[in-house]
C-alpha cells in the first residue's frame, strides 16, 4: 500500500526502493519469506553488490533510513512514480519522465479528471496518470496483450491503487474503448503502432465539452497519419513536439588572467617590446564556475502530438 498515500515507516507488504546509489536502485516487497523455485518457504534475502539484505530487518524502519547490508549500506525509500519508472520489471518499452512531465501538463490531468489509456505496457506513465488523478479521478487503462493486462491490474493492487483504476484487456483500434466510456473522458492518451486508427474512439470517448488528446510515436510517419486523422474529425490545436533533456555541466576552471595595462603604454623603443611581451605572460590563475553542455546527449524518445477536442462537435 505504499504507493496510496505518504507513511513514515514501512509495513509489511510495502514495496520500498532500496538506494545503493542514483544509477543503482531495486524494487523490493517488505516481505520476511518467499517461496523459491522449489516451492519451499526461506527466509527474504535481497542481493546486491555491496552484500545481501533480510528484509525482514526493515519492516518496521522508518521511511529515508540507512540500513546495514553484509558488506555496506543502503537507504530505504518510498516509492514514488520517479523511483518507480526507474526500478520497475520491463515488459515493454517505458515512457520516461521528460515525455511524461510534458504528457501530464498538456492534458491537464488533475484530480478528479477522468483519462483514458492505451497501452497499459509496463505501467510506468499510468503510475503518473495516478498519482494526479486521486483522490477523485480514474484512470481507464487498456492492452491488446492479455498476460499484461494482468500483471498491469494485479501491480495496482499490490500498490493500493486498485480503487483508482481499471485495467481492460482489449484491442481498442479495432474494438474502441467500450459505449460505457463514450463521452466521459477529460483526456485520452494513445501509445499504440498505428494511432490513427484509435483516433476516431478517442473521439467518441472524449466529453461533450471538449477534451484534450496525446499521442506518442516514434515515427515521424505514424505521427503525421494521427495528425491526418485529427483534422477529419475537428481537432484543433494540433502540434507535434520532440522533447530533448539536457542538463548543463557545471565545473569549477582555473584560468590564466594577463596583465593587459601594457595597452596603455605607447610604444617607444625595442625595449619597450621586451617588455610588452613580459607583460603578455599570465601572472595568476582565477578560478570560474563554468556551464557546458555534456558530450553525450540523450538521444530520440519519440514524437508527442497534442490536440483539442473543442465543445459541442456532433459525435454521429
Amino acid at each position: 500500500m505504499s504507493f496510496l498515500k505518504p507513511k513514515t515507516h514501512i509495513e509489511q507488504g510495502d514495496i520500498v526502493i532500496l538506494y545503493l546509489s542514483v544509477n543503482s536502485m531495486h524494487a523490493i516487497e517488505a516481505v520476511p519469506t518467499i517461496v523459491n523455485k522449489k516451492g519451499e518457504t526461506i527466509a527474504h534475502i535481497f542481493q546486491t553488490p555491496y552484500g545481501s539484505l533480510k528484509v525482514q530487518s526493515i519492516i518496521g524502519v522508518e521511511y529515508g533510513s540507512r540500513v546495514e547490508l553484509s558488506k555496506g549500506w543502503a537507504y530505504v525509500l518510498q516509492p514514488n512514480p520517479e523511483l518507480w519508472t526507474q526500478t520497475l520489471p520491463h515488459r515493454t518499452q517505458i515512457i520516461y519522465t521528460p515525455d511524461i512531465s510534458m504528457i501530464l501538463h498538456q492534458l491537464e490531468v488533475r484530480p478528479g479528471a477522468v483519462v483514458v489509456e492505451s497501452g497499459t505496457g509496463s505501467g510506468s506513465l499510468s503510475h503518473y496518470f495516478l498519482r494526479a488523478l486521486k483522490p477523485t479521478g480514474h484512470l481507464h487503462t487498456f492492452d491488446f496483450h492479455e498476460a499484461r493486462a494482468d500483471q498491469a491490474r494485479d501491480e495496482f493492487k499490490r500498490h493500493g491503487l486498485g480503487d483508482f483504476v481499471t485495467v481492460y484487456h482489449r484491442d481498442v483500434c479495432n474494438l474502441g474503448f467500450t459505449s460505457e466510456l463514450d463521452g466521459v473522458a477529460d483526456a485520452v492518451f494513445l501509445d499504440l503502432p498505428a494511432p490513427d486508427l484509435a483516433v476516431p474512439h478517442a473521439f467518441k470517448a472524449l466529453k461533450l465539452s471538449g477534451g484534450r488528446f496525446c499521442s506518442f510515436s516514434p515515427c515521424i510517419e505514424q505521427s503525421q497519419r494521427c495528425i491526418n486523422g485529427l483534422i477529419k474529425l475537428g481537432f484543433t490545436e494540433i502540434c507535434s513536439m520532440e522533447v530533448l533533456q539536457q542538463e548543463s555541466v557545471i565545473k569549477t576552471r582555473s584560468l590564466p588572467v594577463i596583465d593587459l595595462e601594457f595597452l596603455k603604454m605607447p610604444k617607444s623603443s625595442e625595449a619597450n617590446s621586451i617588455d610588452d611581451s613580459k607583460a603578455k605572460e599570465p601572472k595568476e590563475l582565477k578560478k570560474y564556475l563554468t556551464s557546458s553542455c555534456p558530450q553525450v546527449l540523450p538521444g530520440h524518445t519519440g514524437f508527442l502530438t497534442f490536440a483539442t477536442l473543442p465543445p459541442n462537435i456532433p459525435k454521429a
